[in-house]
């Protein structure tokens, strides 16, 4: 279950997981950007639930209680991921992963890959507060009955 926004706009720290898409459009998909947002997201997972991917976790402005997020940012567990099935886009990762933002919507990385900067994976990096440093909360999906 996805818990309510802080006061701060943040999710309380750690993994919350979405009971089914249904919850996670529900919870997340509350303005027209958002669910121009979703509709990009789903794609993506459409494609990487083909390869054997079971979870993302959702990170960025887009889990967070802002009206009108500019993307989302996202990463998939590579844990039974058959890669020559994922849509190739979703392995770009050059020019800031415009080629992503254009067919998705939004970014999306391995979770086990690590981040540039900090070392951490992106799992690690995604539940730690850009501006505070602290620790703060995702939404993870499971992928199976997402259906097209």
């Amino acid at each position: 279950m996805i818990p309510p926004f802080g006061s701060d706009g943040l999710l309380p720290a750690g993994i919350h997981f979405a009971e089914d898409w249904n919850e996670f459009t529900q919870r997340l998909g509350f303005s027209p950007r958002r669910q121009t947002l979703l509709a990009g997201m789903k794609r993506a997972l459409l494609s990487l639930q083909e390869a054997g991917c079971r979870t993302i976790y959702v990170n960025g402005s887009f889990a967070t209680a802002k009206q009108e997020p500019g993307d989302y940012d996202a990463c998939w567990d590579v844990t039974g991921v058959d890669v020559t099935k994922i849509d190739p886009v979703l392995l770009r990762f050059d020019n800031g992963r415009v080629a992503q933002k254009i067919k998705f919507g939004g970014e999306l990385f391995p979770a086990q890959l690590p981040e540039g900067l900090t070392g951490r994976t992106f799992l690690e990096f995604f539940q730690i507060d850009k501006e505070s440093g602290s620790p703060k909360g995702i939404v993870a999906l499971a992928l199976q009955g997402i259906q097209p």
